[in-house]
């Protein structure tokens, strides 16, 4: 994460991704559910990186003290391990009650891949249904059936100290070009520095950022290449925008621009590379910039930037990959239910995604925008982003995959080809 020296030394102790946001919820309720013969009582796991106190926990809390007598009990589960964790969890029958959940197909613990299995308890209620964007139904849908709901937009990009950069004469923003990266890298690295950490080791980490780049090479140019790719009509390794997106990873791993032992690091490894400041931008939502700058206390200011593209137009990836579902077999099916209808209404919804750091679903005003949005205002306003490719692959194996791929691209252990070949191989 991107730190600055001198006086910025001390701030930022632990990593946080946009799912550890500080949060301080306010917000009317309907009367509880309460009275009835199920348990009043729900389990609620969320994604974490560190189990510290964030805006799910929060929401959770603000929801008990409106609705007497009903307990939620949060049990943040490891980022690294979450989707094992939970599949595990379900398939077992012991899954918790209320969970975070991926949107679409393309992971394990995914809307798709639950909602087939009959893990996922339908939601019907007409205020959490009309809470989903009609542009993003299907990835909360099965077969017609609603099974969950967004909880914010994710703006996917750089997050970026731009004021510790320019101390170290590097300039980096919205409008740079890839040629225009790759001679920041040097600058960069010619101060002893490093433009962008990378945990190389953690394939959440290497599989984002492979997808930003995939935004703007594949995404933009051809907002269906998911639909072609599940008829038949190509191959991540027929096409040429996916081996542009994976040759730039090359790239800027031969010019420097990733910090020394990106390929076997950790998250500590951003932490740590930011605390010093060695490291000016990471790849990450949006909502990790606002985590930096709490945690800092206003010490530092951050940007979040699309990357340049390799090739072409650069766009914005954004998405709605985050959702809250419910647990088929729970014994407290109308708690559960009732806690989502309330978690995606105003005024909740909207004050969570600011507290996260994140965007709020529907339309957005430029005015509405947090500070670090400001170079990509316009394109948050109207719409012009790619959507993240990854929730409409056919399996959690697609995106593996490529985490492990890109890994092994930064240690010369697998050539682009091999990598585009692998996740063909478990594309099914």
């Amino acid at each position: 994460m991107p730190r600055q020296s001198g006086r910025y030394h001390r701030i930022l102790p632990t990593f946080a991704t946009p799912l550890l946001a500080a949060a301080s919820l306010v917000g009317c309720a309907p009367a509880s559910p309460g009275s009835g013969p199920e348990p009043q009582t729900i389990t609620f796991s969320i994604e974490v990186a560190n189990p510290t106190q964030n805006a799910y926990q929060d929401l959770a809390q603000q929801y008990m003290r409106s609705h007497k007598g009903v307990t939620i009990k949060v049990n943040p589960i490891n980022l690294s391990s979450y989707n094992s964790t939970l599949t595990t969890q379900l398939q077992a029958g012991n899954g918790p009650d209320v969970f975070y959940v991926n949107s679409g197909s393309g992971q394990a613990a995914s809307v798709a891949q639950l909602g087939k299995a009959g893990q996922l308890l339908e939601l019907t209620d007409p205020g959490t249904t009309a809470a989903i964007p009609q542009n993003v139904k299907d990835l909360f849908t099965v077969g017609g059936k609603t099974y969950a709901v967004p909880v914010d937009l994710n703006a996917a990009g750089i997050i970026y100290n731009d004021q510790a950069a320019r101390a170290a004469g590097v300039n980096l923003d919205a409008t740079s070009s890839f040629s225009e990266v790759l001679t920041q890298c040097a600058t960069a690295k010619s101060y002893g520095k490093a433009l962008f950490g990378l945990a190389g080791a953690q394939t959440p980490n290497t599989a984002f950022f492979a997808m930003e780049l995939a935004g703007s090479t594949v995404y933009g140019p051809t907002p269906d290449w998911n639909a072609q790719r599940a008829a038949g009509k190509t191959t991540l390794e027929k096409t040429p925008g996916w081996h542009a997106a994976l040759d730039a990873v090359v790239k800027l791993n031969e010019a420097g621009c990733f910090q020394p032992g990106a390929a076997g690091a950790g998250y500590e490894a951003l932490t740590q590379g930011m605390t010093r400041g060695d490291i000016f931008g990471f790849f990450a939502p949006g909502g990790g910039a606002s985590d930096i700058m709490k945690a800092a206390h206003g010490a530092v200011k951050l940007l979040v930037i699309p990357f340049p593209s390799p090739s072409g137009k650069t766009y914005l990836t954004a998405a709605t990959s985050d959702g809250i579902a419910a647990n088929a077999k729970t014994k407290s099916p109308k708690l559960a239910a009732d806690f989502i209808r309330w978690f995606v209404q105003q005024p909740q919804a909207t004050t969570f995604a600011n507290e996260k750091g994140d965007l709020p679903i529907g339309d957005v005003k430029a005015a509405d925008l947090l500070p670090q949005y400001s170079g990509i205002s316009d394109a948050i306003v109207h719409k012009q982003y790619a959507q993240m490719g990854y929730l409409g692959w056919s399996n959690g194996q697609v995106y593996d995959a490529l985490g492990s791929g890109i890994t092994g691209l930064l240690t010369g252990q697998k050539t682009v080809d091999q990598v585009l070949r692998d996740m063909d191989g478990v594309w099914g």
